[in-house]
């Protein structure tokens, strides 16, 4: 782009005589911001670009391996979208660890939204296999919380 000292002092006069208090044009390697405060004068910076050759591209990864789910297992997933808690209270033992034995209606945990905590319940009788959140972690809606493997 060509742009020669007249023009930019034409876009100087153009921007003092409005509201506009910034003006960038960008094109081909070249640069200019024109800036200015209420009541102050106007800054002006100019930017040159140089080419440079384009990155070849990168070999593209492998996807990512998907992840190993143990056979016969239920997964625990959460209704809604809040805060998890694996215990009922602070400093009082969890609901459930892995390698525990719940009972169908059995609480395993707490998600609290909106100020108001949600018990769930195990909907399977199981051993606990593993619980995948943290406590006090956030969780999305159809987040897997634990998996149990039914008996």
């Amino acid at each position: 782009m060509n742009i020669d000292l007249a023009e930019i002092r034409e876009l100087i006069t153009i921007l003092n005589q409005t509201d506009v208090t910034e003006l960038t044009i960008e094109a081909e390697g070249f640069r200019l911001s024109i800036r200015k405060e209420s009541g102050k004068p106007v800054a002006l910076t100019t930017t040159t670009v140089l080419a440079t050759p384009p990155e070849p591209p990168a070999e593209p990864s492998p996807p990512p391996a998907p992840p190993v789910v143990p056979r016969n297992t239920v997964d625990v997933v959460a209704p809604m979208v809040g805060t998890f808690y694996l215990a009922p209270a602070p400093n009082t033992p969890n609901f459930v660890e892995p390698g525990d034995t719940v009972r169908v209606g059995q609480s395993v945990c707490i998600i609290e939204a909106m100020k108001l905590m949600n018990v769930i319940e195990s909907e399977v009788g199981g051993k606990v296999v593993e619980i995948l959140v943290q406590n006090a972690e956030p969780v999305e809606f159809g987040q897997v919380l634990m998996r149990l493997e039914p008996q």
